[in-house]
């Protein structure tokens, strides 16, 4: 990374992220601190964007299931907060490959739930993974995939459980070779750009979304 960009990124960091987050990204190696700091920056200005606010006004407060939710938890589901009270902002984010993707709604319904996962088919692709990943049905499903379309529909199924569990808040605390997403309703794979901000994204990049309410 450019050296202007880095100090860019550590000012903007400085002047938006909580010191949660802050925390966070300083006991990350040098290299993905910055690409944390960098992401939490972007999705301070998305959301502002989608607001028609400031991001200065936001303030980061995330909910976990296990630490609780708030300006002093920096893990689990993104959440701001405005003027005080909780930001009209349904979020969810992820990241791979040093590239970032969001999804939101504004003034969500209640009862709306959200998540997004973008993966690297390299990421899926080491002994053993499809055995504690997938199911009976996605493994089958996998073997009738020709060879060379394999490693992307690996990491497919692997983006649309991730989802999933995002959009649940269940995370890895449910097995996730315990829930089938081939055909499962409110989960859909996402087409991704072929550029984006003037750059190539990476071979080999998937993503999927999924929502539902309650």
């Amino acid at each position: 990374m450019d050296p202007a960009d880095s100090a860019a990124i550590e000012q903007m960091a400085a002047e938006l992220l909580s010191p949660a987050e802050t925390l966070r990204g300083d006991a990350m190696a040098p290299v993905l601190r910055l690409e944390f700091l960098a992401s939490r920056v972007a999705q301070q200005n998305f959301a502002a964007t989608l607001l028609g606010v400031p991001a200065s006004k936001l303030q980061a407060a995330y909910e976990c299931p296990e630490c609780g939710a708030g300006p002093d938890i920096a893990h689990g589901r993104p959440g701001y907060l405005l003027d005080g009270g909780p930001a009209p902002l349904l979020l969810s984010a992820s990241r791979a490959s040093g590239w970032v993707l969001f999804a939101a709604v504004v003034h969500p319904e209640p009862g709306l739930r959200l998540g997004v996962d973008v993966e690297n088919a390299a990421g899926t692709e080491f002994a053993g993974f499809d055995d504690v990943a997938l199911t009976i049905r996605e493994h089958r499903h996998l073997d009738a995939v020709e060879p060379g379309r394999r490693a992307n529909e690996r990491a497919r199924l692997w983006a649309r459980k991730e989802a999933w569990l995002k959009m649940t808040g269940e995370g890895l605390r449910v097995s996730p070779d315990s829930f089938d997403v081939l055909e499962r309703p409110g989960l859909w794979d996402l087409e991704l750009p072929a550029s984006a901000d003037g750059r190539d994204l990476p071979a080999g990049l998937v993503a999927a979304l999924a929502a539902t309410s309650h």
